[in-house]
Formats: C-alpha cells, sequence, structure tokens
C-alpha cells in the first residue's frame, strides 16, 4: 500500500481509477442523462459566519476528481478547463469527506428543530483553487446530491489559504499537504485528508469525531521528551507534570466547537442522545501517562465521551469498531493504518514526530510504488 498524489491510500492510481470507473458507471448512468440539472428552491437560510462553525473543504476531499486532477497534470490547466466545462452536467461520485459533510448535516437539522432561530451550526465552504469555469459542474454536483453548500471560494490556480480568515474557518481539509502546512502556519487547524481503498460505512445520524491526543488535541511537549529521551523519561516528565495542563495542539479549537453545539444538545435532557460524539484515541498509557492528558481536558473545560489509551498498540481495530467520520493524528503510521480499517483519516503535520520523521514520511509517500 502506498500513498498517491490524489491522497488515496491503494495499491496503485491505476487501480483506484479503473475500479472507481467500473464500480460507479451504473450508478452515475442516471446522472449523466440529465443534461439541464435543476437548482433546488427551498433551502435552509445560511448561518451568519461569525455564529457558524465554519468547515472550509477543498473539492478533491469532498468529490472525487482523480481523473480530472491527472487530466490537469498531465495536459494542463487548458484542457483542464475544457474537459470540466463539457462534462458540467456529469456530477462527481462522492469524495473521503462526502459521509463527514452529510452528518454535519444532520446535526444541523436537529439543532434547527430545538432551537429555530439558532446560528451557531456547521457551515460548510468549498474552499478550492479551482478555475471559475469549473463552478457550474460543482454546483450542479452538489444540487444533484443534495448538499446544503452555499459559500464558495475559486481562486483560478491561486492559494485560497488567504481567504480562511475571512470565512472565519474553524477547520480546513484538503488534499494538498502544502496548503494545509499554509493554513497551519496561519494559526488555522487544518489537516491532509486521505482516502482508504474501501471506506467503510459509517453512521448517517451520529457525528463521529476521533482525536490524537499529542500533537493533536495537546501541543508536542511530551513528545519532545520521548524523541529526545525515550520511553521511560516520558513517563517520568509525565507523572511530574501530571498536574501541569498540557499546551494547546492545533485541533484544539475544533474539539472546543464541538464541545459547545454538544452542550446545547445536554439542555435539552439529550446527553444520551446526542447527535455528536467525541473520542480521544492516543497511544498514551493509562496508569502511565494517562492522567495528565485528562486533566488537561478538563483544566480547558472540555469533555470528550470516550477516551480510548492503547499504550502503543495500533489504533486501526479500535477505529473500525468507533467507525468514525473523521480521525486526526500527527504520524503517517496511524494514518496508514486507519485507512486500511476502512476510515477516512487527516493527517495533521504539527509537532517534532514532523521533523525526526520527516524522511522516513517522504519515503512512504514518493516510495517506488507511487505514480510520478
Amino acid at each position: 500500500m502506498s500513498l498517491n498524489n490524489g491522497q488515496t491510500l491503494t495499491n496503485s492510481a491505476g487501480q483506484d481509477s479503473a475500479r472507481n470507473g467500473s464500480t460507479s458507471r451504473a450508478s452515475w448512468e442516471d446522472a449523466r442523462t440529465v443534461r439541464k440539472p435543476s437548482t433546488p428552491t427551498r433551502k435552509p437560510k445560511s448561518p451568519n459566519p461569525e455564529n457558524a462553525i465554519t468547515i472550509a473543504l477543498s473539492a478533491r476531499v469532498l468529490f472525487n476528481m482523480e481523473k480530472e486532477q491527472q487530466i490537469y497534470e498531465q495536459r494542463g490547466m487548458e484542457e483542464y478547463i475544457r474537459y470540466q466545462v463539457e462534462h458540467e452536467t456529469e456530477p462527481f461520485s462522492p469524495g473521503p469527506a462526502f459521509s463527514f459533510v452529510k452528518a454535519l448535516e444532520a446535526v444541523n437539522t436537529q439543532l434547527r428543530e430545538l432551537y429555530p432561530n439558532n446560528e451557531e451550526l456547521f457551515d460548510v465552504v468549498l474552499m478550492t483553487n479551482n478555475h471559475a469555469n469549473v463552478g457550474l459542474r460543482l454546483i450542479n454536483t452538489i444540487n444533484h446530491h443534495q448538499l446544503f453548500i452555499e459559500r464558495f471560494c475559486m481562486t483560478g490556480g491561486n492559494s485560497p489559504i488567504g481567504y480562511l480568515k475571512a470565512y472565519h474557518t474553524n477547520l480546513y481539509l484538503s488534499a494538498d499537504p502544502g496548503k494545509v502546512l499554509e493554513a497551519l502556519e496561519e494559526g488555522i487547524a487544518a489537516a491532509t485528508m486521505f482516502t482508504p481503498e474501501k471506506m467503510k460505512e459509517v453512521s448517517e445520524t451520529q457525528l463521529r469525531v476521533a482525536f490524537d491526543g499529542d500533537a493533536v488535541l495537546f501541543s508536542d511537549e511530551s513528545e519532545q521528551i520521548f524523541k529526545a529521551h525515550g520511553l521511560d523519561k516520558f513517563f517520568e516528565h509525565e507523572k511530574a507534570h501530571e498536574n501541569k495542563p498540557l499546551d494547546h495542539g492545533p485541533l484544539k479549537g475544533f474539539l472546543e466547537a464541538l464541545g459547545q453545539l454538544q452542550k446545547k444538545f445536554y439542555s435539552k435532557g439529550q446527553r444520551m442522545d446526542c447527535p455528536i460524539r467525541t473520542y480521544l484515541v492516543t497511544a498514551r498509557s493509562a496508569a502511565s501517562s494517562g492522567t495528565r492528558a485528562l486533566k488537561t481536558l478538563r483544566s480547558w473545560g472540555l469533555e470528550i465521551d470516550e477516551a480510548l489509551f492503547l499504550a502503543g498498540a495500533p489504533k486501526g481495530p479500535m477505529l473500525e469498531k468507533i467507525r468514525p467520520h473523521i480521525f486526526f493524528d500527527d504520524q503517517m503510521f496511524h494514518v496508514t493504518g486507519a485507512a486500511e480499517a476502512g476510515m477516512v483519516a487527516c493527517h495533521v503535520p504539527y509537532g517534532i514526530a514532523q521533523r525526526v520523521g520527516q524522511k522516513k514520511q517522504l519515503k512512504d509517500i514518493e516510495g517506488p510504488s507511487a505514480p510520478k
């Protein structure tokens, strides 16, 4: 298994394209005969961006655009635009973020029922460097799948990262590691999303989000001790500092936003039926280093629904049991393991693990079996 430039965890790009073509042809045959898709006229009002939890997505994670990406890389921008315009009434098939977005919409539906005038909702923004001429195909696809996405940012080849703060972005997901790094440097929670070869089914009514701890929710302070001095010193350090909260990591703010929405359900007596569930899935050991992690969350006033301390064991089997819509980790080893279990995983390129493991990760991504 290798990683290709399309951010698909699969055996080869060629097999992935062939498989996508063969499995999706029948299911999309009817859609492709509809030459003039209509625009839905009854949609809920968009929330105020200042009150909403804004999720910015690249088009390549929301939809499967592997064929189009190959055209762009092999034939250039003009041929890419021409192809998109010629096929603008043909909807894209779902990408790795599709189920995540549907779960966000399911939560919004329940929030609107409980709080009709509430604007604390998820708001999805399509943030892409695609040319505006591609916009019609994206709009047609969104309407075909009955998604509620009204905010677009199409930058015609330029990086869209400079617009993220203007959109009040709480989380940015992309298939481009370079753009994710740009966003993190701007202080915005961001991650590179990968596609498992075979995605497992996930809940349609409950949003499930799983986080690694160190260098994701927390800073990489403890991981620096481990990398520099080994496991024994790491345990000693955590024991000595168990009452000192860890500093925040890049995804702390997103967990905070999820917690705010959870409390709205709790206040209506729906703690056990809350449509948002969060998980801490960490390589830490519970007895040796778990105390500091839990006390840090408590000091922030944050709750996590389930905490799984794996003491270094693989995360994939646990994630397969949880079936999260999205899982965040700072190490590609765990991202790959999650994808092998059929889960959509995101890499957060933050902390010392990126510097120490950079050469190995580049070798994994650009290995001999990966397309050039």
